[in-house]
């Protein structure tokens, strides 16, 4: 897979959240996600295009206000896995989110994502010199 591939299907599905309404928030993940996408948030597994819609139009809503969706790393894509980072800051610009995604690309379109929000916690000293 050609991580341009996957960097629009990414792109695409990130502008969702930039949308300027409802139903382009639709139309860009019809246009990014596989029909059967598994999506692990977190809320856990849902399916389908209309199951990540409401995902994404529940983030639009966050008590911060709407705000902005971005990529903030390069797509870094082994194969049919790509994985990226995020960040969705509030309407005044503070960062309300932030973490990595591992999507697999499928016929150029994203067929499986799993999010992760937020930064892993450091192993503790003692702990780092026994992994």
């Amino acid at each position: 897979m050609e991580s341009d591939e996957a960097r629009a299907a990414i792109d695409m599905f990130l502008s969702a959240f930039n949308a300027p309404d409802e139903v382009s928030v639709v139309d860009r993940l019809s246009r990014a996600l596989s029909p059967e996408i598994t999506f692990w948030g977190p809320w856990g597994r849902s399916e389908g295009v209309e199951a990540v819609g409401a995902f994404v139009l529940d983030l639009r809503r966050h008590s911060g206000g709407e705000g902005t969706m971005e990529r903030c790393s390069d797509v870094d894509a082994p194969g049919e896995w790509a994985r990226y980072q995020w960040r969705y800051a509030a309407a005044d610009d503070r960062a309300a989110l932030s973490g990595t995604d591992v999507v697999r690309i499928q016929e150029g379109r994203i067929a499986e994502m799993i999010v992760f929000a937020g930064d892993l916690p450091a192993l503790p000293a003692d702990a780092a010199h026994s992994a």
